[in-house]
């Protein structure tokens, strides 16, 4: 299994020069094989409902909400794993463990480990720290 992490969901949503390595390389990958995490869509919906909120006109306030729907139908596209009982004591196990990375990086690679998934970040950075975790850079 394949876990989009935000940067590659991100890449797929709104492109930019690394989204065709990306998805060139998932196009060979089985695409019931292919998720991201609640998690991730957490973050995005923070980002998108900011947007909306800092929109100082009608035309800005509704490319917002535009934006708003390409991201919910992109997400309505990918199965989306959640942060479920597993991941929460993976969680907790990094923690102890001290493993040094952002409250919500540790959630995403927590659901990846619990499944035995391979995560594709660019942060490979911080998710290198973490103890068993696979992780690839794809773009």
């Amino acid at each position: 299994m394949l876990v989009l992490d935000t940067d590659h969901m991100s890449l797929l949503e709104w492109g930019g020069r690394n989204s065709p390595a990306l998805r060139e390389r998932l196009a060979d990958a089985d695409p019931e094989q292919v998720t991201t995490t609640i998690i991730n869509y957490e973050e995005q919906m923070r980002g998108r409902t900011a947007y909306i909120a800092r929109a100082k006109s009608v035309d800005q306030e509704v490319e917002a909400y535009q934006r708003l729907r390409r991201h919910l139908d992109n997400y309505r596209q990918i199965v989306i794993l959640d942060y479920d009982r597993r991941a929460a004591a993976e969680f907790q196990r990094l923690r102890r463990a001290r493993v040094r990375i952002g409250t919500m990086d540790l959630k995403i690679a927590a659901i990846v480990l619990s499944r035995d998934a391979t995560l594709l970040s660019r942060n490979l950075a911080d998710f290198e720290g973490v103890p068993g975790l696979k992780v690839e850079d794809w773009a």
